[in-house]
């Protein structure tokens, strides 16, 4: 059905916060347009969660068998099929889509209309928003329009056919060598899949260590981790110039030492950049940062009325999970209570492996808040699942405070630290104090038991 160009709501971009959002705006009697400029589902469907998920855990397969000794198996030789990683790891991808699509396609209420949107002013009516080329008035607007690679203005990069987080999928033919520039966590994701795959790998970032939000000591253990891999690191390292040469040569300076490097691929992971150049925000004077992203207070409002804006173009924790938080808020404050803010504890994790499972503060912020804290830490190699499991390597390390009992941080570095952290994210949520953790019965053996260990060591 062809939709009305007079609606309630018109919602600018098909990620994880602008589809529920539409769906429940229509349930509640709103007349609601979907503008969707290419595909539905957002970063997360397309390139980013889904696929890379699908296509680490085919790496994951892959380093295990080769460890099939360790278990007493014997697997004498295993063979990666590069393309046909690829190919599974899309048609993961697409299936999601293809839901997406089947249920918005065949909807009159919100209605699916394809094409670039940008704002154009306002009427008496509403906003005007051209999408493609029908021009639609709403009384409200959601901005959901995601973010992209940032590729550097590096001298010569224009040149090279380089890869990114974008379009990694397209990109069929195993790398030999891959330079990876950056050293957050698309880089160290990204870096260890292709080692699993065959690749060498060379990571490079100009900091003085990769993960620069994580504490130094949790970044050791890890890049000790990837480097028993193969994966080689250079800190401190700046990328001057790239060339195409002998595949990509990097021309590159540490303190006063000029140099190169040479890899037949190169992987840019240097951030992202939020999809707002060509929205139209000057027609209605919204307000950016020095990024680009659209300024938001916590009720995820822009400074004008009526015009919202959802997920990682608001800045902030650029996470699936928080863009479809994000979504539950701009109800609440639509529709709802109004209860709802961006007053929330952001859990994320890095899934390397083994993963890094991250809620509440580090401990070295932890020791800047002026609060009284203790820390504990517990090996996983203590844990009898852990050892039975033959996945032993890493450690789960938490923060209280002291005067309250409540926990302020943890972070995990162990095989399935991206699930066993919920624990402690729905621990913080309740603030309840350690003690409820530390006195409950945990099955054995388990993994969970680790948690809890973590936090009965405080008493130590």
């Amino acid at each position: 059905m062809q939709p009305k160009d007079h609606v309630d709501v018109l919602i600018i971009g098909g990620g994880q916060a602008g589809i529920p959002l539409a769906w429940e705006l229509a349930s509640q009697g709103k007349q609601v347009i979907l503008a969707e400029r290419e595909r539905l589902g957002g970063s997360c469907i397309n390139f980013g969660c889904t696929p890379t998920k699908a296509a680490i855990a085919s790496a994951r397969v892959a380093h295990q068998a080769r460890r099939g000794a360790e278990y007493g198996l014997h697997i004498p030789e295993v063979k990666v099929d590069f393309a046909a990683v690829l190919k599974r790891a899309r048609a993961v991808s697409a299936a999601s889509r293809k839901n997406l699509d089947r249920y918005l396609e065949g909807s009159e209420n919100p209605s699916l209309l394809r094409g670039p949107a940008r704002l154009d002013g306002r009427t008496e009516a509403g906003f005007r928003v051209q999408v493609g080329e029908q021009s639609i008035i709403a009384k409200e607007v959601v901005l959901n329009t995601g973010t992209r690679s940032l590729i550097p203005d590096l001298e010569g990069l224009k040149a090279i056919d380089c890869i990114h987080a974008g379009n990694w999928l397209d990109r069929p033919e195993l790398p030999e060598h891959l330079l990876v520039l950056g050293g957050g966590y698309i880089a160290l994701e990204m870096g260890q899949f292709y080692r699993r795959m065959g690749s060498r790998v060379t990571i490079i970032e100009r900091g003085e260590r990769i993960l620069a939000r994580e504490d130094p000591e949790i970044v050791a253990v890890l890049q000790n981790l990837l480097e028993a891999e193969g994966i080689v690191f250079c800190t401190n390292t700046t990328v001057e110039r790239v060339e195409a040469k002998e595949g990509v040569t990097l021309h590159t300076r540490s303190g006063d030492q000029a140099g190169t490097m040479q890899g037949s691929d190169l992987f840019v992971a240097t951030g992202r950049v939020p999809n707002t150049d060509d929205l139209g925000l000057e027609t209605l004077g919204i307000l950016t940062d020095h990024h680009g992203n659209v300024k938001v207070d916590k009720r995820l409002a822009t400074n004008v009325e009526g015009i919202w804006a959802a997920g990682d173009i608001r800045g902030g924790p650029l996470f699936t999970h928080t863009s479809w938080d994000d979504y539950r808020i701009l109800l609440s404050q639509m529709t709802g209570d109004k209860s709802r803010t961006t007053d929330r504890i952001v859990p994320y994790a890095v899934f390397t492996d083994p993963e890094l499972g991250r809620v509440g503060m580090t401990e070295a912020e932890a020791r800047q808040s002026g609060k009284k804290i203790k820390t504990a830490r517990f090996d996983l190699k203590k844990n009898g699942k852990a050892t039975e499991l033959g996945e032993m390597e890493g450690f789960i390390q938490v923060i209280i405070d002291t005067d309250t009992d409540q926990l302020l941080g943890a972070t995990l570095l162990c095989t399935e630290a991206s699930e066993l952290v919920h624990i402690y994210i729905d621990l913080m949520n309740a603030k309840a104090p350690y003690t409820v953790l530390r006195d409950a019965v945990h099955i054995h053996p388990t993994l969970a038991e680790a948690v809890q260990s973590a936090v009965a060591a405080l008493d130590d």
